[in-house]
Order: structure tokens, then C-alpha cells, then sequence
């Protein structure tokens, strides 16, 4: 399967890949309403930077668990 996608076109590795990112900005919008939840903070003109803050966070510790190692069949 090709891993790029033409102009205008989108492939499957493409909505894998904003897929991801969707799941990423989810969590950190639902961290964002626990913090406001649980610490009865209001954040107020700050959200927006809060949100950002926690899907950054999220997606460090994704990147970080992730196995980013190439795959090598002659190393042994």
C-alpha cells in the first residue's frame, strides 16, 4: 500500500493518521474538564491553552510508549 496520498486525495493511512490526532485532542479536552471538575478551577479565557497543554501531554507519553525501533531482519 502506498504510504502517500495524491493532492486532494486522502488514503487510509491519512484518516489513521487524523484519527489519531482526533483521539489526542479528546483526551486532552476531557483532562481539561477534569482539571475544572475535580480542582473547581475555572480557567476561564485560559481553556484554550489548557486543552493544547494536555493533547501536547498526551501526545508526548503516546510517543514515548510507542516502539520507534526499525524493524531489521539481518541484526542478530
Amino acid at each position: 500500500m502506498e504510504s502517500t496520498s495524491k493532492r486532494f486525495q486522502l488514503n487510509s493511512i491519512d484518516w489513521a493518521k487524523i484519527g489519531k490526532g482526533l483521539l489526542i485532542v479528546l483526551a486532552g479536552s476531557a483532562l481539561t474538564y477534569l482539571t475544572e471538575l475535580i480542582g473547581k478551577i475555572n480557567l476561564g479565557e485560559w481553556t484554550p491553552l489548557v486543552v493544547t497543554g494536555w493533547s501536547l501531554l498526551v501526545n508526548i507519553i503516546r510517543k514515548w510508549l510507542t516502539d520507534h525501533t526499525p524493524e531489521s531482519s539481518n541484526i542478530q
